[in-house]
């Protein structure tokens, strides 16, 4: 057993590494500039775990998902090793405290959110930690011809100049080979190295259903297959609606998207993962970082705009390795909504000048001024008073943004501020306090230092579980404290926040450029032009489908999604009469048990194979080892 192994084994009870995890972690273990393509599920984070501890010194992880972070780092420290991570919400002397125990050796693996990069407590402090390597997580947002690129992810190259001799690691689940090239280019490898792991998922069958009535199709599916699921919506109100429909139909879900209040998220994040409802409808916000392994559907009511983010959100079905099914509900109209995303994603640039224009009467920002002023942004507000659609509106500034004139953040780090406004001492004389308020102070003191002298961010949640108390009395407690003039207590707000990076030009003078504007048109216009031709091909392979668009060639169909279920229906003829045969057994509507089957006397991969089918038109429903006829069955 190698050292590689012994560490395997002695913290996650492994025996031997799975797929390409070994050649990643030899690689990166060596200074090797390292990027790692692994499907959801594949087992990333060991890739960076497991040599984190070998070399010694601070492990560096980026990632977007607080969520992910959090859980892992609960995770590691049960198993007794030293990681920390720093994330939105945390005061100024938690986040000093982490990178102090970094420096001095008390973190192996710290997790950081990608805008805290340029934070210039961060850059001063890395510069004394012991660095052994860079960890990119979801590393395909650094690349602007990727699907989901972010800018702060950009930042990362500030690292490498501060640690040029620290090599990186990049892992991602989803990137065209165009996005491959580009990740290395971006993150400065010295060479190139990629190490590939198949994104093909045997159990998982993938199913295009043409759905006139999307919504009784989305009931027939959860009628005709048991587990828990996911529901991909496209807007915040039609996540709510479905939720409220599929429990109207008896079927219990929830709903969450990027507004609710983050006490909500959790709790409704909760519920689902605890099975205490059965369907979770969401928007793209839901599910990054999600690890919930028995998930048996994932269903699209409306058309992602990518195969990239189709092919993510899917993946998030089956991680146990049992059957699942990832079914896309597609009709005549969704290929017209797919092309107005894209007039909405990419609006004229004489349209783009002009939001910049009003976007400084909103402000008050004249021309040669406002570098560096940040502006909360209340979108509603400027729309209705310059007769603009939010949609479009987000849009320009997303362009704005990316050529360089302003940041543009919608989800800033707005955590919540409180101060005590009496003195310590003054707390012990009061009056008239609750249980729950001293519950709330006691926490706070606790939790926070310095709250007596300055404003500190606070997390609402953490003093509501320090408090023993739900978070929505916390909060109430809070503003109660806060209007006895006890403490400030500052809630957190969601307002997009606008900093003009450079001085306001006039928007005629505005340089757009084709890197900026007309290339990326271009590649979304391809990745819809992709959507469309994987909803619409019903001859190839929808598994081959997605893996040919990720540069991955099978010479095998996968068997088991729509496409080859017809086909196999297509080649044998004369398993018409065996399909018959088999309903009219279950004709009864009884559970028969799958040894009932062999009085029907047929060769059992020609059984296999019209079951099969009869399970991909949910004619039939398939419980272990028992087999029923469906009581709903597909009018499609």
């Amino acid at each position: 057993m190698d050292k590689y192994q012994q560490i395997l084994r002695q913290y996650w009870g492994y025996d031997d590494f799975r797929g390409i995890q070994r050649d990643i972690i030899e690689s990166i273990d060596n200074g090797h500039d390292t990027l790692g393509l692994m499907p959801t599920g594949g087992g990333k984070s060991i890739t960076f775990q497991v040599p984190a501890l070998l070399r010694g010194g601070v492990c560096v992880v980026v990632t977007p998902l607080i969520a992910l972070m959090k859980d892992q780092v609960a995770h590691l420290r049960a198993k007794g090793i030293l990681a920390s991570a720093i994330y939105s919400g945390m005061s100024h002397n938690e986040i000093l405290t982490v990178l102090d125990n970094a420096v001095f050796g008390g973190v192996n693996i710290l997790y950081v959110s990608p805008e805290r990069l340029s934070s210039p407590l961060f850059l001063a402090k890395l510069r004394f930690m012991k660095v052994s390597f860079i960890t990119v997580d979801e590393a395909h947002c650094i690349s602007q011809w990727g699907y989901d690129f972010r800018p702060s992810y950009l930042k990362i190259s500030e690292i490498r100049s501060i640690k040029p001799d620290v090599p990186i690691l990049a892992l991602t689940a989803t990137a065209t080979p165009q996005v491959v090239d580009d990740i290395q280019v971006r993150l400065g490898f010295e060479e190139r190295r990629v190490f590939r792991m198949s994104f093909e998922r045997r159990n998982l069958a993938y199913v295009v259903r043409q759905a006139p009535d999307k919504e009784a199709a989305l009931l027939h599916i959860f009628q005709s297959v048991e587990g828990c699921g996911i529901v991909y919506v496209r807007s915040r109100k039609r996540s709510k609606d479905i939720a409220q429909w599929l429990n109207d139909q008896g079927v219990s879900a929830t709903f969450y998207h990027a507004g609710l209040e983050p006490a909500v998220k959790d709790q409704r994040q909760q519920d689902w993962q605890h099975d205490k409802v059965r369907v979770m409808v969401a928007t793209n916000a839901f599910g990054m970082g999600i690890d919930k392994p028995d998930v048996r559907l994932v269903v699209h009511i409306d058309c992602p705009d990518s195969p990239e983010a189709y092919f993510q959100e899917a993946g998030r079905a089956g991680r146990d390795g049992n059957t699942s099914y990832a079914v896309l509900l597609y009709n005549a109209s969704d290929k017209r909504k797919l092309h107005k995303r894209i007039s909405d994603t990419f609006p004229e640039k004489t349209y783009v000048r002009k939001v910049y224009d009003d976007l400084a009467d909103f402000f008050q920002v004249g021309v040669g001024s406002g570098e560096g002023k940040v502006h909360e942004f209340d979108i509603d507000r400027f729309c209705r008073a310059f007769h603009h659609f939010p949609v479009q509106v987000d849009a320009a500034l997303k362009i704005l943004q990316r050529a360089g004139y302003m940041e543009y953040d919608i989800d800033p780090d707005n955590s919540a501020r409180l101060r005590f406004l009496l003195e310590r001492d003054q707390l012990y004389l009061l009056e008239r306090t609750t249980h729950d308020e001293e519950a709330v102070i006691d926490a706070l003191l606790r939790l926070y230092g310095g709250l007596f002298s300055d404003y500190s961010f606070i997390d609402e949640n953490a003093v509501a579980r320090r408090a023993g108390l739900d978070p929505h009395v916390t909060y109430q407690v809070l503003k109660g404290l806060s209007h006895r003039h006890i403490v400030h207590f500052i809630p957190r707000r969601k307002m997009p926040a606008i900093v003009y990076t450079q001085r306001r030009e006039d928007g005629a003078r505005l340089m757009i450029t084709p890197e900026v504007y007309e290339d990326r048109l271009r590649c979304y216009e391809q990745r819809i032009k992709s959507m469309v031709d994987y909803a619409t091909n019903d001859m190839v392979c929808r598994s081959r489908q997605l893996l040919r668009y990720f540069g991955e060639e099978t010479s095998s169909d996968c068997g088991h999604c729509d496409v080859c279920l017809n086909h196999q229906a297509d080649r044998h003829p004369q398993d018409g009469d065996l399909r018959s045969r088999v309903l009219q057994l279950l004709d009864d509507g009884a559970r028969h048990h799958l040894t009932d089957l062999l009085g029907l006397h047929a060769p059992q991969g020609q059984l296999d194979e019209v079951l099969a089918h009869l399970v991909g038109e949910e004619q039939i429903h398939v419980d272990g080892s028992y087999i029923q006829k469906n009581p709903h069955p597909s009018s499609t």
